[in-house]
């Protein structure tokens, strides 16, 4: 039997409640300083079928998890507020805007999470006003776009598929050329392009065996070359 199409999808007529009412406001591991609405198995979003998300009309909440990458982003910049203090940061692939939350909480001027998935847009702005900050969001489709108004670009866990890395390797090396700071945070994924990155610092990040095969992921921050 189809689904039934006319059923009100609530994470298309009522975003903020569907983000509120989907998960809990907690910390993550690495960055306590930051509040965000993630899921966990208190959460209803936890247990919800790929049928329940489509139902709700979302695919995969990638904004509701704290990516270790993200974190390990977020970490750098909270201790290390200088490389975004007063700056025009790009949040790429943003998801939750961690990365982006800690730049403004860092003293960015501005920070602009761009995110393809609408959801991840809403989610981003409710942790931003839950830590008393402000971003600009954008759900357009940056890759490939001339990054020229923005001094950093931060990106958290995008290498989880070679067809996204490939797609952005290049784009993101080119910017970093023209003399933009570009930082990768990344748990050691396979298809993350190493030969074009240097390593920046390292961090062992709390996870979840629901989410990971390991009680602790070793992320760490890349920069890419400007060579």
């Amino acid at each position: 039997m189809p689904p039934d199409v006319s059923a009100a999808r609530t994470a298309e007529t009522d975003p903020q409640a569907y983000v509120a009412g989907n998960s809990v406001l907690q910390t993550a591991p690495l960055v306590p300083e930051i509040t965000l609405h993630l899921a966990d198995e208190r959460a209803p979003l936890w247990n919800k079928t790929q049928r329940d998300l489509w139902d709700d009309g979302i695919v995969l909440p990638y904004w509701a998890f704290a990516w270790a990458g993200g974190q390990a982003l977020a970490r750098l910049l909270l201790d290390e507020p200088d490389r975004v203090r007063g700056k025009r940061v790009l949040d790429f692939a943003s998801g939750s805007a961690i990365s982006g939350i800690a730049a403004m909480m860092a003293g960015a001027a501005h920070v602009l999470a761009a995110d393809i998935d609408p959801l991840a847009a809403v989610a981003a702005q409710m942790n931003a006003e839950a830590n008393g900050v402000a971003v600009d969001t954008s759900t357009d489709d940056l890759v490939g776009t001339s990054l020229a108004d923005f001094d950093v670009i931060i990106a958290g866990d995008i290498c989880y598929e070679q067809s996204v890395a490939e797609r952005v390797r290049d784009w993101l090396g080119a910017e970093a050329r023209q003399g933009r700071d570009v930082l990768i945070g990344d748990p050691g994924r396979t298809f993350l392009p190493r030969k074009d990155l240097e390593p920046v610092i390292g961090y062992g990040v709390k996870s979840s065996r629901d989410l990971d095969d390991t009680d602790v992921r070793n992320a760490r921050v890349w920069r890419f070359s400007a060579g």
